[in-house]
């Protein structure tokens, strides 16, 4: 798999990466996430489940990896697997996120899975948290969906303590949620502490059904920040799996792109994200071995130019596509 630089961090990355959302913990909202993990629910069990995952992207050449505080115990499977396969820190990228709380238990059925917050006692409580578990290998360090309502980018505690993380060596960047992507990726771009920049990279949802965050995306490339796509299936809404029959008349475009290509839909879905200029990495969030192959395959497709109007169809307006994904439950 391709390597290539991520923005102007010197950091190395793979065009796909794996997401650990779904991996971490036993309920999540992707489609049929439940049937995915069948009775292997248990801690054990899921650990067991990560690592064969995660073998199987580090054999298909992913290089990437991503967690958050949030992903259940997602960080403790990544850091344990990271030491018991002897990985070499030079060889790996990691990224992690804080700003969530998992509060879940392990129930795939709770009253709230997870609280946000960024306040500075989080970041440090959190920072310190995702050092026990991945100590050494943890390069970039990413607040958890900053949105301008939780007025994260305007607390001068919690920016100053990230410029002290990054003068440490750590890699500072943020992820995005919400219709109003670009608004907060924009801000983010022109908060400077002492002069420089901030942030060095942006994580954000950008797929065929919610494209609006481009623009942004595109400029965020330019000045040197490495971009990083999530969410490039729809929480599997972009795959054979969105019945809704509303949806019929997309979901026959990606099958029949699929076959002209003699792929799948998810590879053509990943295919789109990975042809974008703007786009370094483009995250799996496979949750089977299987997942990870046919997910692998996007970046063997070339999407040619009679796919790109017909794909592009599919785009819905952002805040219809956010309701959407709210409405999504937890299985």
């Amino acid at each position: 798999m391709e390597l290539r630089s991520f923005g102007s961090t010197g950091l190395a990355v793979s065009r796909l990466g794996l997401g650990m959302a779904a991996l971490g913990r036993p309920g999540y909202i992707n489609l049929q996430h439940g049937e995915d993990l069948g009775e292997e629910s248990s801690q054990a069990a899921m650990e067991h489940r990560a690592h064969r995952v995660l073998d199987t992207a580090w054999n298909t050449g992913i290089r990437y990896f991503d967690v958050a505080r949030s992903y259940g115990r997602g960080e403790e499977f990544l850091g344990n697997w990271l030491r018991s396969r002897s990985i070499g820190r030079s060889t790996v990228t990691v990224g992690s996120k804080w700003g969530y709380t998992y509060t879940a238990d392990w129930k795939t059925r709770a009253p709230v899975h997870e609280i946000k917050n960024h306040t500075l006692s989080a970041l440090q409580r959190q920072w310190a948290e995702s050092v026990s578990w991945l100590e050494g290998y943890i390069d970039l360090y990413q607040i958890h969906s900053a949105t301008m309502e939780s007025g994260v980018l305007e607390d001068r505690s919690v920016l100053n303590e990230l410029a002290r993380l990054k003068s440490e060596g750590t890699h500072i960047g943020l992820s995005l949620s919400g219709p109003e992507q670009q608004t907060t990726l924009r801000k983010a771009m022109a908060l400077t502490l002492d002069g420089l920049p901030l942030f060095e990279a942006v994580q954000a949802t950008w797929n065929l059904l919610e494209p609006s965050a481009g623009p942004a995306l595109s400029e965020a490339h330019a000045e040197g920040l490495g971009v990083i796509i999530k969410e490039a299936l729809a929480n599997g809404r972009l795959t054979n799996r969105n019945l809704d029959p509303g949806f019929a008349p997309k979901l026959n475009i990606l099958q029949e792109e699929a076959a002209r290509f003699d792929s799948s839909v998810d590879a053509i879905s990943l295919a789109w994200c990975l042809v974008q200029p703007f786009v370094d990495v483009v995250l799996s969030g496979a949750v089977t071995e299987d997942q990870v192959l046919s997910n692998v395959t996007s970046c063997r497709l070339n999407l040619d130019k009679d796919s790109m109007p017909r794909l592009m169809a599919l785009a819905e307006p952002a805040h219809a596509y956010w309701a959407t994904r709210k409405n999504l439950p937890w299985n």
